[in-house]
């Protein structure tokens, strides 16, 4: 996981205000999360491979955020 953030000054909120830009990013190398090895039976030819990958983490996704503070 990575994230990015930008402060930018703005002078018509007073001193204080600002905006500011967020870039999170998650999975950035797209590298797969693999699931547990299924063992359910040791002497079968499929013991201990690994089939599949954990929900939610096959892919990189990006999210962007404005946030105005004053």
């Amino acid at each position: 996981d990575w994230s990015f953030t930008k402060d930018t000054g703005l002078s018509y909120l007073g001193e204080q205000g600002r905006l500011q830009f967020r870039a999170e990013f998650f999975n950035i190398l797209n590298h797969p999360n693999f699931a547990v090895p299924a063992v359910l039976n040791p002497f079968a030819p499929t013991a201990g491979q690994i089939s599949s990958t954990v929900p939610g983490t096959d892919s990189r996704r990006v999210q962007l955020a404005l946030k105005l503070l004053f």
